[in-house]
């Protein structure tokens, strides 16, 4: 009996990635899996959605559609749907689109992967087919679903109360991540200071980094998404100490002002912010800081959008990302507050915001010119070996572009070269790459 052919069109955010990656490897014997940009026919057509704002939202449905169109022009042979919009959506969508011959959440794989042929197996729910191509990093999901109740999120709807991943089971994971060239592991759950609370009656991240480092062949462990509330400062004893675990830290803050802070449900307010932050610095020299602001949250006048901004000038942070507040179905705050800032005064203060960080953010690459840098080589193209350093995470932050001279690398394929670490010397910056030569 032939195989089936499946392509999976991986929409959103990195944990999609993993689901993705978690849901092939339980059919790769029941499925041909062609990857994503390849033409050609396919049995089976899956969209793996987002449906967290309403941007994302309408990504999804459009992939949907065309999705539809594909399998109506003869080029796939059945459309499945499934992730973060069909969860949030299960009781319509079927009903608006009902070409997609199947729709299925966002918290068990094991029905997709029944829809495919295969035979789910509990043990190795956790192995992966990579899909990143050949680059040296992955994700590693910790957790799962979220048991804060921020104002504006919809994920613990979507997803669930938080669920941490056994240790035993997220070392295995690694190891085998190492057996297929990874490097670098990048940790990532809704909340990862949440990792172990239900399991271990305690917050584990910082032994769970400690575990991680004692494998071979991983590198570097960088952290994304951390919550300032009872942030585990322990972590930070790991960062300063073990070389391993990349002075890079990723806390979406959203604000600083307390009535905004207190109308987002987050648990803290400015002050105990600013004392997170100034202890973040003190006891790890030289980290670097990404964090995430909301604008236009309901109750965000000028005072508070000065503070804001203000803020931000004084904690200079390396990196940051803004948007602008959307009102969405299923929160606290869209059943609670008024979306009070007009559409256009939200623009404008996500404008300000991001012009003010340009500018820290040029000044802080333009600060490491000069300087020598351990850097892992990404990719390589149109000449280029596209790297990082330990203060750069993949997908969301700049690169250090290095030119590839065949002298200055001994005739080495360039492509050998990706996966493994340079030493190089920073020789210009904007305020997202930077450039660099070899030592």
């Amino acid at each position: 009996m032939s195989r089936k052919r499946i392509r999976v069109i991986t929409l959103g955010c990195s944990k999609n990635t993993v689901d993705t990656e978690h849901l092939l490897y339980q059919v790769r014997d029941a499925c041909e899996i062609v990857p994503e940009g390849e033409e050609g026919k396919v049995d089976v057509l899956l969209i793996n959605t987002c449906g967290f704002i309403g941007d994302a939202k309408e990504e999804s449905i459009q992939a949907v559609l065309e999705a539809v169109e594909s399998k109506k022009r003869g080029e796939a042979g059945s459309v499945l749907v499934m992730g973060c919009l069909s969860q949030r959506y299960m009781d319509s969508l079927p009903e608006l689109i009902p070409e997609v011959d199947g729709w299925f959440g966002a918290r068990d794989l094991a029905p997709v992967v029944r829809a495919l042929g295969g035979n789910p197996d509990p043990s190795t729910m956790h192995r992966r087919v990579l899909t990143g191509g050949n680059r040296p990093y992955a994700f590693l999901k910790i957790s799962e679903g979220c048991d804060r109740r921020c104002s504006y999120c919809a994920i613990p709807s979507i997803r669930g109360a938080h669920r941490s991943v056994p240790m035993e089971v997220l070392v295995d994971e690694a190891r085998e991540l190492v057996s297929k060239g990874i490097r670098e592991l990048i940790l990532i759950a809704q909340d990862t200071t949440f990792y172990g609370l239900d399991l271990y009656r305690r917050r584990s991240l910082a032994t769970l980094l400690e575990r991680l480092s004692g494998i071979d062949g991983i590198q570097w462990i960088r952290i994304h998404y951390s919550y300032p509330a009872d942030f585990p400062e322990d972590v930070l004893d790991q960062m300063a100490s073990n070389p391993k675990v990349c002075r890079y830290m990723d806390i979406p803050l959203q604000h600083i002002s307390d009535s905004v802070l207190s109308a987002m449900h987050r648990g803290v307010d400015g002050e105990w912010t600013r004392s997170l932050i100034r202890r973040m610095r003190e006891r790890v020299p030289g980290v670097v800081l990404r964090t995430t602001m909301i604008v236009g949250h309901p109750g965000e006048g000028r005072k508070e959008f000065s503070e804001l901004l203000s803020f931000v000038e004084e904690a200079r942070f390396e990196r940051l990302g803004a948007f602008a507040y959307s009102e969405e179905e299923g929160t606290w705050g869209a059943a609670n507050l008024r979306d009070s800032v007009a559409p256009a005064t939200k623009q404008s203060r996500l404008k300000r915001l991001m012009e003010k960080q340009r500018g820290i953010s040029f000044a802080f690459n333009s600060s490491r010119v000069g300087k020598e840098e351990k850097v892992l080589v990404d990719d390589f193209t149109d000449g280029i070996l596209v790297c990082r350093s330990e203060f750069e995470s993949p997908e969301v932050d700049g690169e250090i572009l290095v030119k590839y001279d065949s002298a200055a690398f001994d005739g080495v394929d360039p492509y050998s070269l990706i996966g493994e670490f340079l030493r190089v010397r920073i020789t210009a910056a904007d305020e997202y790459d930077l450039t660099a030569e070899i030592i």
